[in-house]
């Protein structure tokens, strides 16, 4: 179907990628992972044409088209919602729009009749006289409502013009379809009825994602970009993460014998298969259980952070009492008539359908913002840490890491350069990138420098909100399994679906007209058809 010979890709003196060879086949969707800066956007640009690499070719098969989610979120805002999703099938576009032309003509010829007769055809044999009523039917499933379809572009908002250009990509059944971070600003509904799309769709497709939940639903294959080269294993991103940790525990394994850890992997297979058997998530694409081997089995070159929260001191009873919390931003109401008790172990997903809403509330709880209304108070035993969404006011200085992280240092041996650099080893600055200066940092080191803050301080109630932006997966599934294992109160607010999922044992909703509050997992309240009843009502 698709397939890459020779491909190298170097940018000065560095080596992106070195005589790549591989093929993506007809009914596999492939999530491509590698670490930050290995090339995963680089490689799909590739794909799609919009980077020449500096040596080696793709091809795809002839007749075959590709559909690439479009990136530039304002490169369609002279067309109205529905034209653009058209145009996402770009032969039936040009056909659709010389007909047109044709039409418009004041002096229509016996010429142009016969060049309509011909497109016509054309036009036909590509069900191009649905087109209108598939786009719709496309932008309504992605929550595009009808008053929107002839609107421009132009006057759509960022989370909209996101859905109309995933419209455009999935339009007309591309037979190559390639999407790079396609769940960024979609809500919980949106990307359940995209996993569900993908899990059933028929021809190749090639993906780019931090969220584990959609990769472990849609992918057939990981493909690993490492060492500037690409392998494809069989089975879901949980999968090879999995299996890759199990490979590189018995290559430490010095005198295991042979037969045992071949054993243990089949045991491993087996065990994986069963699971995906009997999860929702079983689709027609989930054939691949079938080809899931022990040769598939490798252990994984990856760094993760070491991510540990410990406390120093178990709280009592009494954690966090809210009672009448509301507030407003720029007179428009984000909550009210909020009233919480949390318990200690208590790992509460704080949701909303409004980020605002959420942010303000960590804001409030931590005293970094007023309430219009109601009462905040902490127990007398518990110690509060917290991540918040925008950390921009920590990194103002120019500091180098190491004396950045010394500002939370309570005692004289925290104080220390070696205990310091402990702590940020631990989140992957080691050596010359503890000197790093805080200024300067990225996006991820940001967040990986709070996280060593975090660690630091040892509190027993932690606060995060929407903690993996920026992350890469190798952080974020670190980071996911040191939340699971702490055994404080965690409050936290997440995009990611498997995070939310594996944390979290209470969901805290808060909306306008009030809280919901369940102690239930966020999948089960997500599907609950009571508190679906009474969402509906909240937000109505």
């Amino acid at each position: 179907m698709l397939s890459v010979s020779n491909l190298s890709v170097q940018f000065g003196k560095r080596v992106l990628f070195d005589e790549v060879n591989t093929t993506f086949t007809q009914g596999n969707c492939y999530g491509i992972i590698g670490a930050n800066g290995a090339g995963k956007s680089t490689f799909l640009k590739i794909l799609s044409g919009k980077v020449e690499p500096t040596s080696g070719h793709v091809h795809l098969e002839p007749g075959k088209r590709m559909s690439v989610l479009e990136q530039d979120h304002y490169a369609y805002d002279e067309y109205t919602v529905l034209e653009a999703v058209i145009m996402g099938n770009k032969p039936l576009y040009k056909i659709k729009k010389e007909m047109d032309e044709i039409y418009a003509k004041p002096d229509f010829s016996d010429a142009d009749g016969e060049r309509v007769g011909v497109l016509q055809v054309q036009f036909e044999e590509m069900n191009g006289w649905n087109a209108d009523s598939d786009a719709a039917s496309m932008l309504s499933n992605l929550g595009i409502k009808e008053d929107l379809h002839y609107t421009k572009m132009a006057d759509l908002d960022t989370k909209q013009r996101v859905r109309v250009l995933l419209s455009q990509a999935l339009f007309g059944n591309p037979d190559v379809l390639i999407m790079d971070e396609p769940t960024n600003d979609l809500d919980y509904e949106t990307i359940t009825w995209l996993e569900n799309f993908l899990a059933n769709y028929d021809n190749t497709v090639i993906v780019v994602s931090h969220d584990r939940h959609f990769l472990d639903a849609v992918c057939t294959h990981i493909s690993d970009i490492d060492f500037g080269k690409i392998n494809h294993y069989s089975g879901n991103y949980t999968f090879w993460y999995e299996s890759s940790q199990l490979a590189a525990r018995q290559r430490a394994q010095q005198n295991k014998k042979a037969e045992e850890k071949k054993k243990e992997l089949q045991e491993f297979i087996a065990r994986f298969s069963a699971n995906v058997a009997k999860s929702k998530q079983a689709t027609s694409r989930k054939k691949m259980i079938e080809k899931l081997n022990i040769e598939d089995i490798k252990p994984s070159s990856r760094r993760y952070p070491a991510i540990i929260f410990e406390r120093d001191r178990e709280a009592g009873d009494q954690i966090l009492n809210i009672s009448g919390l509301e507030a407003s931003v720029d007179g428009e109401l984000l909550f009210k008539d909020v009233d919480v008790n949390l318990n200690k172990g208590d790992k509460v997903v704080v949701f909303s359908k409004d980020s605002r809403a959420t942010t303000a509330f960590y804001q409030i709880v931590n005293d970094k913002q007023k309430a219009d209304a109601g009462t905040v108070a902490w127990g007398v035993t518990t110690t509060q840490s917290y991540l918040p969404a925008d950390n921009s006011e920590y990194f103002g200085s120019d500091l180098s890491l190491v004396d950045w992280l010394r500002q939370w240092a309570t005692t004289e041996e925290e104080r220390e350069e070696v205990y310091i650099r402990g702590f940020l080893g631990k989140m992957i600055f080691s050596g010359e990138e503890a000197l790093k200066k805080c200024n300067v940092l990225s996006g991820g080191e940001k967040v990986r420098c709070m996280l060593s803050k975090m660690m630091m301080t040892r509190a027993n109630v932690v606060m995060l909100d929407e903690p993996t932006n920026h992350l890469d997966l190798e952080s974020i599934t670190a980071f996911n399994n040191a939340l699971k294992k702490f055994k404080g109160t965690v409050l936290f607010t997440t995009h990611d679906h498997e995070f939310a999922q594996t944390v979290g044992n209470r969901v805290i909703e808060l909306t306008p007209k009030g809280v919901i509050d369940r102690y239930m997992a966020f999948d089960e309240y997500m599907g609950d058809a009571k508190v679906k009843e009474l969402r509906e009502k909240m937000y109505s």
